[in-house]
Order: C-alpha cells, then sequence, then structure tokens
C-alpha cells in the first residue's frame, strides 16, 4: 500500500504492529532497521495529516473578528 493512499487509522495500526515487533527485540538487525524507518515514515504522515485537520478545524471555527469559537458545522 502506497503511503499516500494509507488512511490515519490504518498508519496508526501499522505503527502499532511495527511497535510490537520491535518491542519483542527477535528480529535481525536488517529488518528491526526497515521497520524503524517504515515506521518514522509512518510517524511523520500521521503527524502532516493531523497538521491538516488542525487547520481545517481552525478555519472552519475562526470568526470574522479574527477570534476563534466554536461554531456549528453547516453541510
Amino acid at each position: 500500500m502506497e503511503q499516500a493512499e494509507i488512511t490515519f487509522e490504518q498508519a496508526i495500526a501499522r505503527l502499532e504492529e511495527i511497535v510490537q515487533a520491535l518491542d519483542g527485540g527477535q528480529l535481525p538487525l536488517n529488518e528491526s532497521l526497515l521497520l524503524y524507518e517504515e515506521g518514522v515514515k509512518l510517524a511523520r504522515l500521521c503527524a502532516a495529516q493531523l497538521t491538516e485537520a488542525k487547520g481545517r478545524l481552525e478555519t472552519l471555527v475562526k470568526k470574522p473578528d479574527g477570534s476563534l469559537g466554536l461554531e456549528p458545522l453547516n453541510e
């Protein structure tokens, strides 16, 4: 699965799998390094998705005077 196509939830689930595998301590060094690299990429992807979501939410609740407030979303 391409990382550009992966959802936040899928990335978190995969990160949990990677952490469990690495915590076991039974993997060869090379495989551990590959999993670690994958985990770093997934963590960055999650961070970017969270930053984007935060920006979208702030845009949605920003009032005309620049203050932030809670407003119902109109769909």
